[in-house]
């Protein structure tokens, strides 16, 4: 996934309001959208250093986005909305080794009556449901974790991905993991009790579940390598 525009640095001043972030950038200081609705545990120590992109909207009332929060030596992708967007790139150019070949990738599948999954993936005698989800948090060194707050959402789409499966679909679902510096991927089950113990679940069942990390440029994110998953 490339950014539109060559991104831009500043210094965290703080988050508020969950989605307003104000930033220091040489010596003004602007307020920027954070697309982003977790915790973001971890992450917004004041003074830490982060890259925002500029709008070309002119309708838009916070002309800047919140992409990138530097966090010790490591770039932490935040913003949400890109994670899907790096996972399609990646299904089309086969670097998933899991997901590859696809003859049809549709984006925002809808399934049953009050229900999309991020993508809907065709190959011959083969269909599946990828739902994506956007990892940040890491308490401890080398360990991704996932929710960093509790996660209603997250464990509908499990129990839909489930009933998907009934209907002879394969099912995935694939954590991304929008930092540079993790080996290790596993949940936050004190944070999110039910979501660990319905993903346990579903994982004895057919749920096929995948982490891969990321690596930065200033171009761009993209997946990089495989995760090692402890449920």
């Amino acid at each position: 996934m490339n950014f539109k525009n060559k991104l831009i640095s500043g210094l965290l001043i703080k988050r508020y309001k969950r989605f307003f972030v104000d930033i220091k950038i040489k010596n003004q200081i602007i307020t920027a959208h954070c697309p982003n609705t977790g915790s973001m545990s971890g992450l917004l120590n004041k003074g830490n250093r982060v890259w925002i992109s500029k709008s070309d909207n002119p309708n838009r009332k916070l002309k800047y986005t919140l992409e990138i929060i530097e966090c010790g030596k490591s770039k932490v992708g935040v913003n949400t909305h890109s994670s899907n967007k790096i996972v399609c790139h990646a299904l089309k150019k086969n670097l998933i080794e899991e997901l590859k070949d696809f003859s049809e990738i549709k984006s925002e599948a809808k399934f049953g009556s009050n229900t999309r999954f991020d993508f809907l993936v065709f190959k011959k005698k083969y269909k599946a449901f990828i739902e994506v989800k956007n990892v940040t948090l890491s308490r401890k060194k080398g360990i991704a974790e996932f929710p960093d707050a509790v996660t209603a959402r997250g464990l509908k789409h499990i129990n839909e991905l489930v009933k998907a499966s009934k209907k002879n679909y394969k099912i995935f679902l694939f954590y991304i993991v929008q930092r540079d510096d993790c080996k290790l991927f596993t949940i936050a089950k004190d944070i999110d009790p039910a979501y660990a113990a319905a993903l346990s679940k579903a994982a004895k069942k057919n749920l096929n579940i995948l982490s891969y990390d990321c690596k930065f440029s200033t171009k761009g994110i993209k997946i990089n390598n495989k995760i090692n998953i402890k449920i």
